[in-house]
């Protein structure tokens, strides 16, 4: 468990605030006289200002010396004074500043807003604030708006706790608690871990990539191996650097938290299944296509359309042959796929998916009762799934509602798992082969076999690893596998071997 340490630079700074032990002067801290050798310590740095040189700045810069978790980093610190790093998602600025400024303030041409730990009061503004804080985890932000034709962001900088007036000191302690809420209580009785491993999760998740039986024997599965599983969500990302190792366990993608949480484990020299790179290799269908064709992988006949080529989509039929199977490049579990059968379906599915992307992936049509799906762990087969098509359905999942069905439903084929050595040899081959174009990490490969090809449709950077499917033939020993992968690779860390 770490302790928390608050460093402010007078002790008339924490003045409005209830007197606490974790409380200490700069100077105090800056001498050394705080935290045991090899505590693990977490650091809120509230000094007045982190000018180059300042005591803020050495309050930091020694913390991360003496092994401690500081906020904000050397690296936070630097990067807040680089406006070109302002690297902000503000596509919807527009959008969120005008759901936020009442009526009579449309001429305005400049807005400011504190953000405390990611947090802020005004509700249209939430994402925008949590991904600022993301981006410069710093405990109290302002950001700065100016519109000329659009609203941008002019700046980003730290604010000092001596500045806030009583309603903001009272917003700036309610999102400290929030925030340190885990560190503050009373550490549980409980034997220390050789490691920590964050496993991201959303238990809201329509269709998560494991249940939550599974969920559970990855946590027993660690314990064995001396490895504490800590289930964490979206909201926990600025703890991330607490941890030896991230597990992601939620549906990636490229535009969502997921893949924030999988660079900053990569950036912060952690243990991380998804990783970065998988991510980006997978998600997108068409990035994947051709690193497959590059790699000489056989996969289905596939032709890239884009959204204003009317004579390349007119010419599909002829290439491919019908019925043609579109995709939107990001889809999963059976989303955003059209299977069209003549040529009025085609130009009407490829309108509608054309709405969602400039690109589209265009394959011919495959039927097979089932899928292949082998799992592979660091380059090695691990289980073998056979996954079938949804009755009366071409997919293995049917996300069309059905007459007397709830909205959203979503029905699913059955399933057969077998051992490995029962997979046909050019499928688990295959799937080796495809696993190693992506990387050494932890995927899930899907594979037809009609009448004598094989051929790859896809690899899952986050397979399903669910209790009573996957885990139907190995059992427990599914989850002692991938979490015994994550003890080999943090040993050889520690030992400095890089893989």
């Amino acid at each position: 468990m770490s302790r928390l340490v608050i460093v402010v630079e007078k002790p008339s700074d924490w003045g409005s605030y209830y007197p606490s032990d974790n409380v200490v002067a700069a100077a105090d801290y800056l001498r050394g006289d705080v935290g045991a050798e090899g505590e693990r310590t977490q650091v809120i740095n509230l000094c007045r200002s982190y000018k180059y040189m300042g005591t803020g700045y050495y309050v930091s810069l020694l913390a991360e010396a003496r092994g401690h978790k500081v906020i904000p980093s050397v690296r936070t610190i630097n990067d807040l004074r680089r406006r070109s790093l302002y690297g902000i998602d503000i596509e919807d600025l527009n959008t969120q500043l005008g759901k936020f400024l009442p009526e009579g303030s449309r001429d305005a041409s400049d807005f400011g807003l504190l953000v405390y730990f990611g947090r802020t009061n005004y509700a249209p503004l939430e994402d925008l604030a949590q991904q600022v804080f993301e981006t410069f985890p710093c405990p109290v932000l302002r950001i700065e708006f100016e519109r000329q034709r659009v609203w941008q962001i002019a700046a980003i900088k730290p604010a000092g706790l001596h500045t806030l007036s009583d309603d903001q000191e009272d917003a700036f302690a309610n999102a400290l608690d929030a925030f340190s809420r885990k560190l503050w209580r009373k550490p549980r009785a409980r034997r220390k871990y050789r490691y920590d491993l964050a496993m991201l999760q959303d238990p809201n998740e329509a269709m998560p990539p494991s249940n939550k039986k599974a969920l559970k024997q990855f946590i027993e599965a660690g314990k064995e191996l001396d490895i504490e599983v800590d289930p964490i969500g979206k909201r926990d990302f600025t703890r991330l650097a607490e941890y030896d190792a991230l597990f992601i366990r939620e549906t990636t993608a490229i535009d969502n938290h997921t893949y924030r949480f999988a660079h900053r484990a990569d950036r912060e020299d952690m243990v991380v299944m998804d990783d970065p790179v998988s991510i980006l290799r997978c998600t997108n269908k068409i990035y994947l296509n051709d690193r497959l064709r590059s790699k000489k992988l056989p996969t289905p006949r596939t032709e890239i359309v884009f959204r204003d080529d009317a004579k390349k989509l007119a010419a599909l039929p002829d290439l491919l042959g019908l019925p043609i199977v579109l995709k939107i490049p990001d889809g999963s579990f059976s989303r955003g796929i059209h299977k069209v059968e003549t040529v009025e379906q085609l130009r009407a599915a490829a309108d509608q998916l054309f709405q969602q992307t400039a690109l589209l992936l265009a394959q011919e049509y495959l039927y097979t009762e089932f899928d292949w799906r082998i799992g592979v762990l660091d380059g090695e087969p691990l289980y073998a799934c056979q996954y079938f098509m949804s009755r009366g359905h071409w997919q293995i999942y049917d996300h069309a509602p059905k007459a007397g069905a709830a909205k959203g439903t979503v029905r699913s084929g059955g399933f057969k798992t077998l051992p490995i050595r029962e997979a046909p040899s050019e499928v688990v081959r295959l799937a080796t082969r495809a696993s190693n174009a992506i990387g050494n990490g932890l995927y899930g490969v899907d594979l037809k076999m009609v009448k004598d090809r094989t051929v790859i449709i896809e690899v899952n950077d986050n397979p399903s690893i669910d209790a009573g499917v996957e885990d139907a033939y190995l059992g427990e020993d599914l989850y002692r596998r991938i979490m015994s992968e994550f003890l080999r690779r943090l040993e050889r860390k520690r030992l400095g071997v890089r893989d």
